[in-house]
Order: C-alpha cells, then sequence, then structure tokens
C-alpha cells in the first residue's frame, strides 16, 4: 500500500461517489417534468411528496463528493473550481433554490406562490443535471488552464497556482459538443430515472400512466446523446502519461486503450450498460417497477467505470488545453500519503453510511404514495 496505491484508491472512491450521485439525480429529474406528470394541484402534491423524502440523499451525496475531492485531489480542486467558476456558481445557485423551493413551496400563506417555488425545482431538475454532466466531461475533454507549480513555493504575494486561459471561466465548456452530449445524456437519464421511481413509488394511475407514456421519448433522447459522447470518447486523442517521468503526451484511442487493457473495468461498464438497457426496456414494455432498480445499479456502474478510465492506467484525468504538462493526473494532483493514508481509515466507515442511507430509503419507503398520505403530510 504505497503512495500510488492510495492515490488510485481515493480516485476509486470518488468514481463510485459519482456513479451514485448521477443514480440519485433521479430526484431532479423528476423536479423538471413536475408540471407536466401533474395536471392538478393534489398530483403536484404527491409528486412533490415523493420526492421531497428522498432530495436529502441527492445532495448529500453531491457534498460528500465535492469534499471529497477536495480532501484527496486538492490541485483540482483550486483548478476547475477557481478557474471554472461560473459553471460551479451556476451549479451551486441551482442547488441552493432547490432546497427553498422544497421548504417554502407548500407553506401556508406563501406569498409568492407555490407556482415561484415549483419553478425554483423545475430550474434545478434542468439545469442541475445538464452542467453537472457538461462538467464532468471536462475530465475527458479538458479545459484552458495553466498551473505554476513553482507558485507552490512562493509567500506573501498574489500569485495563484493555476490560471485560467480564456474569459469565459468555465462556460467554454459549451464550445464542445461531447460535453453538451454527456450533460443531455445525463438530464434525459434523469428524467427516464425519474419517471421509473414515479412508477415505482406512487400509488396513482394517471401518474403512472403519464410516466409510462414519456418513458419512451426520453429514453431515446439519452441513448441517443451518450452514444454520441461514448463513441467520441473511445476514438478520441487523450493524454497519456509517462509513470517514470511524469511527461504527459498526446495518444489516439487513449480511453479505447484504457477499456482494453483494464478488463474488470470493461466488465463494470458493459455490464452497467446492459442493465440499464434491461432496466429501460421493462419500464417501456411493461411499466415495471423494477425498472429502475435495473436502471440505477446499472448507472452506478456505467458511470464509475466511466471515472475509472478517466483517471486509472497512467491517464490525464484533467487535460489542459493550452499546455499538455499542466495537465492533472493522480500523481500530480492528489494530497500527501499521510492525508490519503488517514483518509483511507475513515473511508472504511463507508460501508456503514451506505446502509444507513440504504435503512433510510427503505423506512421511507414503505408502501406507495397516495394522494391522500402525501396531502395530508403537507397539510
Amino acid at each position: 500500500m504505497d503512495y500510488t496505491f492510495f492515490q488510485h484508491y481515493w480516485w476509486a472512491i470518488l468514481s463510485l461517489l459519482g456513479g451514485i450521485l448521477v443514480f440519485l439525480l433521479f430526484v431532479q429529474g423528476g423536479q423538471g417534468m413536475l408540471y407536466t406528470i401533474g395536471r392538478t394541484p393534489a398530483q403536484r402534491t404527491t409528486l412533490g411528496y415523493s420526492l421531497g423524502r428522498k432530495w436529502g440523499l441527492t445532495f448529500t451525496t453531491l457534498v460528500t463528493f465535492g469534499g471529497a475531492f477536495f480532501a484527496s485531489f486538492p490541485l483540482f480542486y483550486s483548478t476547475s473550481f477557481g478557474g471554472a467558476f461560473y459553471v460551479w456558481m451556476l451549479i451551486l445557485f441551482v442547488f441552493v433554490i432547490q432546497a427553498v423551493g422544497y421548504e417554502f413551496r407548500d407553506k401556508p400563506n406563501n406569498f409568492l406562490g407555490e407556482r415561484t417555488f415549483g419553478a425554483f425545482l423545475q430550474i434545478n431538475g434542468i439545469l442541475g443535471p445538464l452542467l453537472l454532466g457538461t462538467a464532468v466531461a471536462t475530465l475527458f475533454t479538458g479545459a484552458p488552464f495553466t498551473v505554476g507549480r513553482m507558485n507552490l513555493n512562493v509567500v506573501g504575494d498574489f500569485n495563484t497556482i493555476s490560471e485560467w486561459a480564456t474569459p469565459w471561466h468555465g462556460l467554454d465548456a459549451l464550445a464542445d459538443y461531447r460535453n453538451l452530449a454527456l450533460g443531455l445524456a445525463v438530464l434525459f437519464l434523469s428524467r427516464v430515472l425519474g419517471l421509473q421511481y414515479f412508477i415505482n413509488d406512487i400509488d396513482d394511475k394517471a401518474i403512472v400512466e403519464r410516466s409510462h407514456r414519456r418513458l419512451l421519448w426520453n429514453s431515446a433522447a439519452f441513448l441517443v446523446f451518450f452514444l454520441v459522447f461514448a463513441v467520441s470518447l473511445l476514438f478520441s486523442t487523450g493524454m497519456a502519461v509517462d509513470p517514470a517521468t511524469g511527461v504527459v503526451s498526446p495518444e489516439p484511442y487513449k480511453y479505447l486503450h484504457n477499456l482494453v487493457q483494464m478488463p474488470a473495468v470493461a466488465v463494470v461498464f458493459l455490464a452497467g450498460v446492459l442493465s440499464v438497457l434491461w432496466g429501460i426496456w421493462i419500464g417501456i414494455s411493461k411499466a415495471s417497477r423494477r425498472a429502475i432498480w435495473f436502471s440505477g445499479a446499472g448507472t452506478v456502474a456505467t458511470v464509475t467505470a466511466l471515472l475509472l478510465l478517466a483517471g486509472w492506467n497512467d491517464t490525464a484525468y484533467y487535460p489542459s488545453l493550452v499546455d499538455a504538462q499542466s495537465s492533472l493526473t493522480l500523481a500530480n494532483s492528489s494530497s500527501s500519503l499521510f492525508t490519503l493514508t488517514t483518509m483511507s481509515v475513515v473511508s472504511l466507515a463507508v460501508p456503514f453510511v451506505l446502509a444507513y442511507v440504504w435503512y433510510v430509503w427503505r423506512a421511507l419507503s414503505r408502501g406507495r404514495v397516495t394522494e391522500s398520505e402525501a396531502t395530508g403530510a403537507v397539510g
């Protein structure tokens, strides 16, 4: 268990957290369809009550993911969050208004009205997955930054470690179709998961029928955008790292090579894709309540494998588009061996945390939500 082991270990932990986070975005997907699935105030109350019991898990996982990234790979945190701050501030904003929406939407004497806070939930439901997917895509496609590691030794002036090379500070990611493809894939996947969640969790014939009808075209949109991203990624040029010298250089088909050279990751990726496809199929063909579990498990596996492709096998996980040697790798951006080792001891509690989350989920999901239950709980 040397330094390299702990760097790879923590990238694996972050990859798993990323996979869980994308699955939990079903809350955002459901919020984005609050007024298309819920045609009456009572139906919207039912939808909001069902989603409201789970939204805290998504928010907590997002915070945990960000905190773990900061602690294990602080140079990425300072480079991306400090440089691409327009995108990250937008993400923060849409998740803050989500919390505000759930807190005040059904309050009595709400002078802004239910529609205003419902709009907050819709904004979060659309922009949250779209922006997160677009930001994560830059781990593969890169960003215009430079890293001046000599500035680490400078004290008492205004020099910074990382600098953004354009005035767009993250919005430039929208100029790459691959980033938009993954952002849209995550958006429509969240909607597919949200519809499957409604079918699983809500006992209302009209809501279930509307959710079932919308599964087909949302699934088709997800598959198109995911296929565009996956094909473009596997046939693109990635940045490889020489483990002996740390020199970063372009390598054609780098991510395809990673998939071939890491067969265990390839198996996880393919199993995840097949599980998502099976969940979509039984959701569309049978309106099966089990669809969410196949699609959810497949989402976690697929996203975890994709993120492993980004960082493992001597790959620069955050390529620089203006200076290849500024690209971030597991070796040049991680915390110290002492920090990673100490954090690894704490990470042994992760299974207990996951068990607690599962317990809370089950406790909140005993029985399908009915309109009378939701109305009584809110009232």
